[in-house]
Order: C-alpha cells, then structure tokens, then sequence
C-alpha cells in the first residue's frame, strides 16, 4: 500500500469517525501560525488518546510535553467533572500558545499548565504530593524518555496507563547501531518497559501523512 493510499485511507475513518471542533481546529491553527513544530498528534491519535483516557476512567492525567496544546485538549475532555489534567512544557513560547488554546476551549479550569524542564518539575510534583495518575502521556523529548518512564512509574498506581508518542521514528527504532539519540532514547524506554515485570504493553503503530509513527501502550499491574 502507497502512502498515498495509506493518507487517503487516513482521510476517510478521519472524515467518518473524528469530530474537529472549532476549539481544536483553532488549536491546530494557532500552533502553526506561530511557528511552531508540526509535531503535534494527528486528529486520529487525539481521539485514540481520549477514548483511553475515557475507557480508563482517568481523573489525573499527567502529559510531559504540551507542545501549543491539542493533544491537551482531547485528553482534558475525556475527564469527568472535578478531574485535572498537569501538563509540563519546556518552552516558554510553545507554552504561551498551549494556554491561548486551552483558555480559548474553555479548559483552563481543568489543566495546570507548568512550564520547565520536565526533568525540574516532576520532582516538584512528587514533592507536592501530585497523584497518582490514572493516565501518563509521555511526547516530549525522545532522549530524556527512559527518565520520563521512572517519573511515571513513580507518580502512578496499579491500573494506571502510560502512553509513549512517536516511538517508530519512520522505522529507524529497528536499529540497534543508530546514532540518533532519539532513536536511542525510544528503543531504551520500550525495552525498559519490557523489562519491568509490573508493566504489560503493546506498541500502536500509525501511518498517515506524516510518514510513519506509533505509540507505546502500557498498563502498571503491580
């Protein structure tokens, strides 16, 4: 199958399947004329995101890297009444932009914007007691994820789901020798997961007009 066929194929359970509101497409409008990295979850990845927040039954959702905020905006809306969604973003501008489209959705009620260094602020969650989280969604920088994966583990409880984004990296994650330390950090986080006897988990693989992408899926069980 072609990538074109693969982005038509996308085009179509998108069309059928996947509601954009305004608020969203705004979302995705305003990341990009602000210049900001196309790197943020198509609208089908949203909606997967959201209906595993909803199936979970997450009230806490922890997001490590909030890019403008779209894929903020469907996990915010997949909580219940009263639930919190801390999302942590590393740029100031990318961050501006996230609270301008959070604020525009009429969601600024239900995420806590942090913005640093996620390595600096998860230790002040745990310091504040943060958690546990129902779901963790890990889309910040590949390098950092092993880390990332040991704050998760550290802020979660059994039943809880962890999300990492962007692990297939156009099929460069197959390569032990890479250089890449992106493809390094992927490949050390899902074997990791392997590793830890209180996770089981499955990979997603997408393909869509961005090339090839997936997710890895876990769920702590102890």
């Amino acid at each position: 199958m072609t990538q074109q066929t693969w982005t038509a194929v996308d085009a179509y359970f998108n069309a059928q399947l996947i509601e954009e509101d305004e608020a969203l497409l705004a979302a995705g409008r305003g990341s990009e004329e602000a210049g900001l990295p196309p790197h943020q979850v198509a609208p089908n990845q949203g909606k997967l995101l959201h209906l595993l927040a909803r199936v979970q039954g997450a009230r806490t959702v922890l997001e490590i890297g909030t890019l403008g905020g779209y894929s903020t905006l469907w996990l915010a809306r997949a909580l219940p009444e009263g639930g919190r969604l801390v999302t942590l973003e590393a740029d100031e501008r990318h961050a501006r932009v996230a609270a301008d489209n959070i604020a525009r959705a009429g969601l600024d009620h239900v995420v806590d914007l942090r913005v640093g260094k996620a390595l600096d602020t998860l230790p002040r969650l745990a310091e504040e007691g943060a958690g546990p989280f129902d779901l963790v969604f890990v889309d910040a920088d590949k390098p950092s994820n092993p880390d990332y994966l040991d704050w998760a583990l550290r802020l979660t409880r059994p039943g809880s789901v962890i999300v990492g984004d962007n692990v297939v990296r156009d099929g460069a994650v197959t390569d032990p020798d890479s250089t890449d330390p992106r493809v390094q950090g992927v490949r050390r986080f899902t074997e990791l997961i392997a590793q830890n006897p209180k996770l089981t988990a499955t990979a997603i693989q997408t393909v869509g007009e961005k090339g090839y992408d997936g997710f890895v899926l876990a769920v702590v069980t102890g």
